[in-house]
């Protein structure tokens, strides 16, 4: 569903100092001492706000491509207490780059990301090889990515998709809120809905193995061309 538009959104989010970033000055590398996690597709903010709540030694970005949801994200921050360690993104992953060194990322989280369903979008979706690519460029050795959706058929992509990259994850499962895993687990927005409606959440978690370094193919042409809707 789309966002609609925010009235006044410019002086809104101007009036919330510090804690958006529109513009990347250099890369951002971490600080000594703290680790760094990055959510992309942050929505309307309530998982970052949690997240960084809870994770008062990390510093935690949120990045949203959609400016309306930032409004309401920092909206949502300083009505609750901004969190110290918590800022907001305007951008999308293709920008990834220019925002965050390699090496510098410990964790990535994508929560419910566009499944891009319509047959020849499967490119665009954001656990599709060359974004898994780009987020293990980012992260540390060490480093873990972390995926949840309602959309199964999204999931095995995403499988799918990380074998092509020699990736295995660590933790797999099709129905998180009956899993050992759903202990500690922060909801976001959707995800309280999903949950309301009796749908499964499925999970899965990689890490990024010492010295690997990412690569990928394009899918030969006739694979690409027969890449069915979800």
């Amino acid at each position: 569903m789309r966002m609609r538009k925010k009235k006044n959104a410019d002086a809104r989010l101007a009036s919330h100092e510090g804690l958006v970033l529109s513009q990347p000055e250099s890369p951002i590398e971490g600080k000594a001492g703290r680790e760094l996690y990055l959510e992309i597709g942050a929505g309307k903010g309530g998982f970052a706000i949690e997240m960084a709540r809870r994770n008062e030694n990390a510093d935690y970005y949120a990045m949203e491509r959609v400016r309306d949801c930032i409004v309401l994200a920092v909206e949502k921050a300083d009505a609750e207490g901004r969190p110290a360690n918590l800022r907001f993104i305007i951008d999308g992953a293709d920008n990834l780059p220019a925002w965050f060194a390699s090496g510098s990322v410990d964790r990535i989280y994508l929560n419910f990301s566009d499944p891009w369903h319509k047959k020849g979008y499967f490119k665009r979706r954001l656990t599709y090889r060359k974004y898994l690519s780009l987020y293990f460029t980012l992260l540390c050795d060490g480093g873990e990515l972390c995926f949840k959706t309602d959309n199964a058929p999204l999931f095995d992509f995403s499988l799918e998709e990380l074998a092509s990259v020699d990736l295995t994850p660590y933790l797999v499962t099709r129905d998180l809120h009956a899993s050992p895993y759903a202990e500690g687990n922060v909801m976001t927005e959707y995800e309280r809905g999903f949950v309301a409606e009796g749908k499964p959440i499925h999970k899965l978690c990689v890490k990024k193995p010492a010295g690997y370094i990412p690569h990928y193919t394009e899918p030969k042409k006739a694979k690409a061309e027969a890449e069915e809707a979800l």
